[in-house]
């Protein structure tokens, strides 16, 4: 009996852990939003500031949810938690401080695809998408349930 290629065993190896990728996003991105979320809410009058600057309507009130969207959101990124849901909040987000403050300084598509908002975007547009995999209280809750396309996603 012959083994199998490398190249087939290194393919099985990674399809067979293949929900690492996932998982390791979710935490890094999930945190760096908690992160980020918890500076925000903790000097709110500064980035009610901002939002006031930036011409925001009910720079108070937006800037307490955008912050909150982001300290909660990153919360469930990171648990894998109503993380389909947990995405349409956050792209709205990021669409509007890409249409709002960023956009009005962008002239070309270089420095349009070099902005962090747009790949902030594509990763959320992505985990809309592709779910959170199977290392998430999401996939548990519907294996449980048993929700099997739900599971399987």
């Amino acid at each position: 009996m012959q083994s199998a290629p490398l190249h087939d065993r290194v393919l099985a190896f990674l399809n067979r852990h293949g929900w690492i990728g996932p998982l390791l996003l979710r935490l890094v991105f999930g945190y760096f939003w908690l992160e980020t979320g918890w500076a925000k809410l903790n000097n709110l009058a500064f980035f009610t500031e901002r939002f006031i600057e930036w011409g925001i309507p009910w720079p108070a009130l937006s800037a307490t949810v955008c912050a909150g969207t982001e300290f909660v959101g990153g919360a469930l990124i990171m648990l894998g938690l109503a993380t389909r849901l947990t995405m349409l909040p956050m792209i709205f987000n990021m669409l509007v401080a890409l249409a709002v403050v960023v956009l009005p300084g962008i002239s070309t598509l270089d420095e349009f695809v070099e902005l962090d908002e747009v790949l902030y975007v594509a990763v959320f547009v992505w985990l809309l998408f592709a779910g959170p995999g199977r290392a998430s209280l999401d996939h548990l809750i519907a294996r449980r349930a048993g929700t099997a396309a739900l599971a399987a996603a």
